[in-house]
């Protein structure tokens, strides 16, 4: 049996791929943001942030996170090891992936015209959300994204979205130097997400195949949800815990922008992009650490599960807390470098969404963990509680103190998730032991 230390020393070399692809596209999608945002200026860029996060906000609501559904039913043995059924699984997972990208495209379109005026927008700008619809009709992660991690190819997970932020960046950079409008720049964006998908998808169908599943699509659909029963009420529980972090984590902007306005909208905007490189870090190692945590749960290796957490835990809080020193110590200077003083606003911002951010960090491998002990449902009652939490703070502060009280919002929101994933975990992992206790 592997300890909690061999299995993450076996992980650094993909731990060290993620972070360093991740590090290189956020790089330049960074870039990609000051290009527009000194292209269109503030109020042209908040117009472009307000697009982009409905059409998020819809893709997020809807889509079911399928990937860890995938992940939590294929590592289990009598699956795993059976191609055939494997596949029938990737097979569900594709369509309910399909079926949810075309429905947040269409909500997209009918649920954002109406939403329009309440954001700061007007009609006119519903062309916008027409020229964005396809890169979500398109945008097909749950499959590739499962694919990838249960094959172990973390290098290929880490390095291939380089190259459509590279072609975002180069297309964003032309567009800047012919004086392109707002509309030029999404159609941009939408390029580069269309063609993101598209590697993406070569990519997950080659680690398919190291699999053993040559096409999922020739596994035939007959009796597939009988087959696996329980994958739906999984599926459904991360869907419904994903679109309440979609409310904290995509909503804040328009919320800012409907109580602000859009300049102030582009300003959170741009501090929330930077922050989300740090963001990433944690996305990354989960990536790496959740299939591993779900096999050794299956097999009962209680003690090398919570191994694998606090440890996770501890070199996540130290990254977090030394980007939030550096942020502090040169942010105002690179700001204003990077953007110009009429951006200076964004440096409060950004130090203070990174101190959330640290937080989500902290709590997010006690979420990975509760996932692989099949406890969805708990996770979802957290989300809920500190959902409730954000929008409490955020109705409050934002009127009064603008932009930043949505960022004391996400402090509140990831202090709760936090103490209550941790509280839970502990309290489950008590239950599991002792059950499993000789008796």
């Amino acid at each position: 049996m592997e300890s909690g230390n061999t299995i993450l020393r076996s992980r650094l070399a993909s731990i060290a791929h993620l972070m360093s692809g991740s590090m290189a596209v956020a790089a330049m999608m960074a870039l990609s943001t000051v290009v527009a945002a000194r292209a269109l200026g503030p109020e042209a860029y908040g117009i472009l942030a307000l697009v982009l996060t409905v059409g998020r906000i819809c893709e997020r609501l809807i889509r079911f996170e399928s990937w860890q559904a995938l992940i939590r039913f294929g590592t289990q043995t009598d699956t795993e090891d059976d191609p055939e059924k494997l596949g029938r699984l990737f097979l569900l997972g594709l369509m309910l992936d399909f079926a949810c990208a075309w429905f947040a495209a269409a909500l997209m379109l009918v649920g954002g015209y109406f939403l329009l005026p309440f954001i700061g927008l007007d009609p006119s700008h519903f062309v916008l959300l027409a020229i964005f619809a396809p890169a979500i009709a398109f945008n097909i992660r749950g499959v590739p994204t499962a694919a990838l991690r249960m094959a172990g190819q973390f290098r290929l997970l880490a390095y291939f979205g380089l190259f459509s932020a590279t072609l975002r960046l180069a297309l964003a950079a032309l567009a800047w130097s012919l004086g392109a409008e707002l509309a030029v720049f999404l159609a941009v964006w939408t390029l580069a997400q269309l063609i993101d998908v598209v590697v993406f998808a070569v990519l997950a169908a080659r680690a398919l195949n190291s699999l053993g599943v040559a096409n999922p699509i020739s596994a035939g659909t007959s009796g597939i949800l009988q087959q696996f029963p329980e994958f739906m009420r999984f599926a459904w529980s991360t869907n419904a815990s994903s679109a309440l972090r979609t409310l904290t984590q995509e909503a804040d902007t328009l919320m800012v922008g409907a109580l602000a306005g859009p300049t102030s909208a582009g300003f959170y905007h741009i501090a929330k992009r930077f922050a989300k490189v740090a963001q990433q870090i944690g996305q990354h190692v989960q990536a790496v650490i959740y299939p591993d945590l779900s096999r050794m749960w299956a097999r009962k290796n209680f003690d090398t599960v919570r191994t694998v957490k606090t440890k996770v835990q501890l070199a996540l809080i130290s990254i977090g807390l030394a980007i939030v020193f550096v942020t502090w110590a040169a942010g105002a200077l690179g700001v204003e470098w990077l953007f110009g003083d009429e951006f200076s606003t964004v440096y409060p911002l950004l130090l203070t969404q990174l101190i959330a951010v640290t937080l989500i960090l902290v709590g997010a491998p006690a979420r990975s963990t509760m996932l692989a002990m099949n406890r969805p449902g708990t996770v979802l009652i957290i989300s809920a509680i500190a959902t409730l939490a954000f929008f409490a703070t955020a109705y409050i502060l934002i009127p009064d103190a603008g932009a930043i009280g949505a960022n004391y919002a996400h402090i509140a929101f990831s202090a709760v998730t936090f103490i209550a994933l941790e509280i839970t975990f502990r309290s489950a992992y008590g239950t599991y032991e002792r059950r499993e206790a000789p008796a």
